[in-house]
Formats: structure tokens, C-alpha cells, sequence
């Protein structure tokens, strides 16, 4: 079922003000859909901070920012390294120290379909350490300062969070008995997608004043599938973003601006692409499968993920 909220074009980035003033956190934002999210709120007068691994890759991307829009844009970046928790713990202390407002926080960086299993610095399996641990430590550390600025945070979940085994492996978190790198990866979104579906739970019992959305971005032409894929998996990709089914990395980018800038929003919902698939087309709201909103599961990973990272809401 999809919600037509924004007509059949679907959302847009022309439905977006002026953010002039505002302040957008993105990790990922050196190449992909981050890149893109970066290019879009930037020429809309917005202050972006891109929270990258490596900073000459940040570099260049800022260059070419600042060639497109102009050397005024307000682009810079601060290094964090999602699969090293010492490196989000001091990434977002710089941030504290260093960024008053957090208009929103997007959580879009994340590693796929890993061939073999392979570790975080901390003991994590690698898709879950990154697109999960890593960012649920960065959110807990920059609650209050999002909270403060009565921002939000952005969760990007993939299609995916409904292939795979569809519920938490809590018996076995690293996938050393039955690792597969789709499953594994899928294992990693679901679970952060019932992060940003608790987290909303938690926000409304604290009153508190962030809002939470969650989306997906369709499948686009981003560096996501990359040399830690198999052969197979990456020319079966390389093909597939030859056809209209995969569409670029720029309107894989508009779920996530939808929803760290767009009003009137429901948190409860999940927003995406509606066209083939769910791959391609217009975004707007998304049906979401129940098991992503099992109480009983998404309480038991909060908890979990807790003690693994060692951060606590403030809630």
C-alpha cells in the first residue's frame, strides 16, 4: 500500500524552502546519495557537515562542491569512521564542541553485501557494527544537542529490512554459523529501522522534541556495491543500473532530504520510492511490514545495542 501524500510526481527537492541558517549532519556524504544530499541542501542555502572516513576522498568532494555552487558554500567535514566506535565517540565530541544546531542528523552511510565475513575494530559483524552500532553511538551522543535545536534524525533503511531471516539473530549477532552477505546485511537494516521506530516510541513517552523518520532510497547508482561484494553481485549490479530499474544517485538522495527538511511528516511511517519494485519512482509513504514495529524485539536491540556501544539516551 502507498500513501500519495505528494501527488503523482511524488516529493521533490522544489518543495523545499530556503534553509538558509540551518545546519544538516551527513554521514557518508563524500560520494552517492550523501554527495547528492549534500549538493541539494547546500544550494539551498543550508550549512552541511559531512562525516566521512577518509578525509582526502572529503576533500575532493568538497572541492567539487564549492566548483558547482561557489567557494561561499558552506560545506566542510569532520572524520568519523562508523566501524570504529572510538572514532564516533570522537567525531561527535568535535561536533559538541564545535556545531551549536542540529537542524538533522542523517544517518546515510552504511557497508553491503560483504563477501565473507568480516569484523568491526570492536568485535561487530561489519554491516551491523557499521550501519547500526556506529550510527545508534553518534545519535545517543548528539540527542541532547539535536533535542536542543528541535531537529531531526534520519534513519535510511533499505528494502532489504524484509529479505533475509526478518527478525534480530540475538543468538548469534555475528552470523558465525550461517553468514551470507545479503542476509547479513539485511540483518543490519532491519535492525536500524527498528532503532528509528523505537526511538520515536522513547521521544513521544520522554517528551521530547526531536522527530524521527525513517526511508529507504530505492536502488541507485551509488558506490555501495563495491570491491567487498563478490564478482557475481557486482556485475549483476553493474548491469542492472544499465536499465530504467535502478535510477541515479541523486533521486536516491531525495527520501532522506524529504525527510530532514520536509513538514508535516508521520513519524510513523516509511518513505521510498513507489514505482517498480519500490526501486525506482515517486517518493512518498510506504507501506511497512509489522515485524519492524515488534515491541518485544526492538526493545530487546535497544538494550542490546546499549551495552555493546556504551552510550544511553537521554530518556
Amino acid at each position: 500500500m502507498t500513501t500519495k501524500q505528494f501527488g503523482p510526481k511524488g516529493w521533490t527537492p522544489e518543495l523545499m524552502p530556503s534553509l538558509k541558517g540551518k545546519t544538516y549532519l551527513i554521514t557518508g556524504a563524500n560520494t552517492g546519495a550523501g554527495f547528492e544530499a549534500s549538493r541539494i541542501l547546500l544550494s539551498k542555502g543550508a550549512k552541511v557537515v559531512m562525516l566521512n572516513r577518509n578525509p582526502n576522498k572529503s576533500k575532493t568532494a568538497i572541492e567539487a562542491l564549492k566548483t558547482q555552487l561557489g567557494a561561499n558554500a558552506e560545506v566542510s567535514f569532520i572524520t568519523l569512521d562508523l566501524s570504529k566506535l572510538d572514532s564516533v565517540r570522537k567525531a561527535a565530541t568535535q561536533i559538541l564542541n564545535s556545531i551549536p544546531q542540529i537542524d538533522a542528523l542523517i544517518c546515510n552511510g552504511a557497508i553491503a553485501q560483504v563477501a565473507k565475513q568480516e569484523f568491526t575494530a570492536d568485535g561487530f559483524e561489519s554491516q551491523l557494527g557499521v550501519n547500526h552500532y556506529g550510527h545508534f553511538l553518534l545519535c545517543g551522543m548528539l540527542f541532547e544537542r539535536i533535542d536542543a535545536s528541535q531537529g531531526r534524525i534520519v534513519v535510511v533503511g533499505s528494502e532489504g529490512y524484509k529479505m533475509g531471516i526478518k527478525k534480530i539473530q540475538f543468538d548469534d549477532m555475528n552470523w558465525d554459523n550461517n553468514y551470507h552477505p545479503n542476509n547479513t546485511y539485511c540483518h543490519s537494516k532491519l535492525a536500524q529501522m527498528m532503532f528509528g521506530y523505537e526511538l520515536q516510541n522513547r521521544i513521544k513517552q520522554a517528551n521530547k522534541n526531536v522527530q524521527v523518520y525513517v526511508c529507504h532510497p530505492g536502488a541507485s547508482k551509488t558506490s555501495l556495491i563495491n570491491n567487498k561484494a563478490n564478482g557475481i553481485t557486482r556485475i549483476a549490479f553493474s548491469l542492472m543500473a544499465m536499465t530504467p530499474i535502478v535510477q541515479s544517485a541523486e533521486k536516491g538522495a531525495y527520501p532522506e532530504l524529504m525527510c530532514a527538511t520536509q513538514a508535516n511528516l508521520s513519524e510513523q511511517a516509511y518513505y521510498g520510492p513507489t514505482g517498480f519494485n519500490y526501486w525506482v519512482g515517486p517518493v512518498d509513504q510506504r507501506q511497512i511490514e509489522s515485524f519492524v514495529k515488534d515491541k518485544a524485539s526492538a526493545q530487546r536491540l535497544w538494550a542490546l545495542s546499549e551495552q555493546e556501544t556504551g552510550v544511553q539516551f537521554p530518556l
